[in-house]
Parts: structure tokens; sequence; C-alpha cells
């Protein structure tokens, strides 16, 4: 049985070259094209294709808006989606990939890479430009780290917290029962792992993170 393809695309050379090379394959099958994220929807429901070639920045309905909306419809079984773009903005590829796209090409990628994707594709594969590839590996090692609010100690949260109300030294020993020569320490410690170069910094981000309310705050 042959792998129907959609091809979605605003500009129509693009999608009369994807359709030029994937005719040639044995096995595969180019039901339809659309150039926009609304056409492309009104394709996929009347058409049923295996896989989808989707371009992300198109008039009328992009990418990303057909993505989240083929995958709230519910209506049937959506298409492996294989996404195609000039541009490797990092937050559209991610957002990409959690709206279920399964791959990644450029539009300058080579024939049989874009033939192996649709192959792969409708069995659930996955294929990678290189540098799609170090985007996401760099996403998820951010998501792996830990914000610098995590890596404080307990003492060290609180001396946070009192920054951000404004407190002296001298007023963060008193209320922390701690020496002064403590608070000290720890202060240089929360500046440091904060990343940050002096408690104003060091305020303004514990107020962003909700560590102090705002009415509590200097």
């Amino acid at each position: 049985m042959s792998v129907r393809v959609l091809i979605v695309d605003d500009h129509e050379v693009v999608r009369q070259g994807l359709r030029f090379v994937l005719e040639q394959e044995d096995g595969i099958e180019v039901v339809g094209e659309a150039g926009d994220g609304e056409a492309a929807l009104r394709a996929v429901r009347a058409l049923r294709p295996d896989v989808m070639l989707l371009d992300l920045v198109m008039p009328v309905m992009d990418g990303l808006r057909a993505l989240r909306a083929l995958r709230e419809a519910g209506d049937g079984p959506a298409p492996a989606v294989i996404v195609l773009t000039s541009f490797q903005e990092e937050d559209r590829v991610v957002e990409a990939v959690r709206l279920g796209a399964l791959s990644f090409l450029s539009k300058t990628s080579a024939v049989d890479r874009v033939v192996e994707a649709v192959r792969a594709a409708a069995h659930g594969g996955s294929v990678l430009e290189p540098g799609i590839a170090a985007l996401l590996v760099r996403q998820v090692r951010r998501a792996e780290r830990p914000r610098p609010l995590d890596t404080l100690t307990p003492r060290e949260r609180d001396v946070l917290a009192a920054l951000a109300r404004g407190r002296s030294n001298a007023e963060i020993a008193r209320d922390l029962r701690m020496g002064r020569e403590t608070v000290k320490s720890h202060v240089s410690s929360v500046l440091a792992k904060l990343g940050v170069s002096d408690r104003t910094q060091a305020a303004i981000y514990a107020l962003q993170q909700g560590l102090v309310p705002l009415d509590e705050a200097l």
C-alpha cells in the first residue's frame, strides 16, 4: 500500500518540486496540496493522508496553528507531520515537537533526505537535520538544568527572601539568629548561584519567582 502524502506550503514552486520528487518514488502517492493552514485542515479531513509535509510560515493560518488545530480536532487519525522550514527558530521547532511533529527538514534538504523522512514518518520514525537536532538537544539540556532558585539551600532561600524584603545584613542576622559573617557568606553564595552581581538584582529575581509577595517587598 502506498504512503499517501499531503504537501502544505504557500509557495507553489515548492509544492510542485516536492510533488515531482515524491511521485518518482515507488510506494509514495501525493494525494493533495494546500497553500495555507486552513486549506491543509480541510485537505486532511477530505483526503486522510498518512503523511503531511508542512511549512511553518504561511498566510491565513501558519503551520503551528494548523498543528495545534489538528491535534485538538480528534476527528480521526492524524497524519504524521514532517516540518519543512527555511528558519531554524528554536521556539518554533520546540513548539512543533510538543504539537506532535515527527521530522524537521530544511527546504534545502537533499531529495533523498525528503524521501527518507516520508518513509520514516509513515512508520512513526523521525529524520532531523543536524542543525535542528542540535536545537532540540540544547532545549532538553536546558529543561534538565535546575532553576537557580532550586540550587539554594533552605537557609540561603531564607536569606534571599530577607533581601527581597529590603533587610540589611544586621537585620537578617537578628531575624534568622545567625552571625553577621555567616549572613555575609550566605549573601555571597546566593549572588553566585543566581548569577547576579548585587543584592538588588537578587531581590528582583526573588520577586519574579514569587518567593516573596510584592506587598512585602521594600
